[in-house]
């Protein structure tokens, strides 16, 4: 095959397309800027290193739109998905994996792919590229340069919001005689969760604290850039109000203390971070503080006294273009359609809906080389739903970052009128698996 797609990007957008792509025959070229040119919070130079949660969210594919994806990417013969059962830990309805071990099934299969060369250097311009196939997966941290070389190109200012990053404690420094095991409402095996419970007076002087910690400063670049909703500093939803977090990450709901049997005013949930159990991250704590005062302030917490922190909490820009004014139907750019974007540049928040985006623009390019006419998933499966807002359902002049929901699912209100809640989720969720089944029957 003498035309190549050159993926610029090792992260799990640019890590799936690669794939796709590759499994159809055709020669790929991927660029990863690390080692050579870190970001503000990578800590390997491996592909696909999850820097954020370990969490894929939940993998229930009968009423939960997550857990749909989840199961089209298995369906698709996807390698971020591959990577993740295989390397799975306890999280109860909760897809999390062992971020090392992820990571590095990733990297090794990309590595022993004979269709893919890895190629460790930083692409600072699209201009001078004589390149026919390009795909732009360079997700949150897309470096400045490049950056500002895709400002150029789209000829409109990027987008951006912040992302945060949540600490992650070692088990062994957990009070268990204060802290105990059990998933919200015994889902999973029904202890896949540290819970931390606190009453009302602890509650509120956590609040406290956390409305009065010193916060790391902003860069000048980063001024004035608003927070995605789904992945809010927790400090920033304690300024909201006293009863947000009891209401949020730290509602109480579904648990019942296992040390006296009563149902506590506020909960901190911890979750498994790698397979050995050693490491668990603080659900929904993503934060701005000061790493000294992240160490004050969350060692109030009932159980986390004496916690110690493999890893403090940070905060990082997230980027992305107004993917529906820019791009047409196959995530190429208008003024330019050699080149794809895939990934969280696009505007899609979240690890698998990033790479169930950069499948697609893989398999897009490769069915532009391979001469073939590419048709796009269904929009009532969850792929072709994503798609669809990305490239024509949302509105450009308000286009925000999205996960994926029934929401942008197409109604199907003659069948589930009269159904409510889960019911009615499990028949979009019925739906879109049996679409999808139909068709993969006729692509190649």
């Amino acid at each position: 095959m003498s035309s190549f797609v050159h993926i610029i990007g090792g992260g799990l957008a640019g890590a799936e397309a690669a794939w796709q792509a590759a499994n159809l025959g055709i020669n790929v070229v991927l660029y990863e800027m690390r080692p050579k040119q870190s970001t503000e919070v990578h800590k390997t130079q491996k592909l696909a290193e999850l820097v954020c949660s370990n969490s894929f969210r939940s993998d229930d594919h009968q009423s939960n739109a997550v857990g749909v994806l989840h199961q089209e990417m298995r369906m698709m013969k996807s390698l971020i998905m591959r990577a993740a059962d295989l390397h799975k830990v306890p999280a109860g309805g909760a897809l999390a994996v062992d971020r090392e071990l992820f990571a590095n099934e990733v990297e090794n299969q990309i590595k022993s792919h004979p269709n893919i060369t890895i190629k460790r250097e930083e692409i600072l311009s699209l201009d001078a590229i004589e390149w026919s196939h390009i795909i732009v997966a360079t997700g949150p941290l897309t470096a400045q340069p490049l950056a500002k070389a895709i400002q150029k190109k789209t000829g409109a200012a990027d987008l951006a919001f912040f992302d945060a990053i949540a600490p992650i404690v070692y088990f062994d420094s957990i009070n268990m005689k204060i802290a105990w095991f059990q998933s919200r409402y015994d889902k999973g095996d029904g202890k896949d969760y540290i819970n931390c419970p606190m009453n009302k007076s602890q509650y509120e002087s956590f609040i406290q604290a956390l409305n009065m910690g010193e916060k790391m400063l902003f860069k000048e670049w980063e001024q004035n850039t608003p927070y995605f909703n789904g992945c809010m500093p927790i400090e920033v939803m304690a300024s909201r109000g006293t009863e947000t977090l009891r209401f949020g990450p730290m509602k109480p709901v579904g648990l019942t203390n296992a040390h006296d049997n009563t149902r506590p005013y506020a909960v901190v949930q911890l979750r498994q971070d790698n397979k050995l159990g050693s490491l668990y991250n603080i659900v929904g704590f993503q934060t701005k503080l000061k790493h000294s005062e992240q160490t004050r302030i969350f060692r109030m917490i009932p159980g986390l006294e004496d916690a110690q922190f493999a890893r403090l909490g940070g905060l990082h820009r997230n980027t992305f273009i107004n993917t529906p004014s820019l791009l047409d139907n196959q995530l190429r750019l208008k003024s330019e359609p050699k080149i794809r974007f895939a990934g969280q540049i696009t505007g899609v928040e979240g690890y698998v809906e990033s790479a169930a985006i950069g499948g697609m623009a893989g398999k897009m390019a490769a069915y532009e080389i391979l001469d073939k006419q590419w048709c796009p998933p269904p929009p009532d499966t969850a792929h072709g739903a994503l798609l669809a807002h990305l490239t024509d359902g949302a509105v450009g002049d308000n286009f925000q970052p999205m996960n994926i929901n029934f929401g942008l699912f197409p109604p199907m209100e003659k069948m589930t009128k009269n159904l409510k809640g889960r019911d009615k989720k499990a028949a979009y969720a019925s739906r879109s698996l049996a679409s999808m089944e139909k068709f993969l029957e006729t692509i190649i």
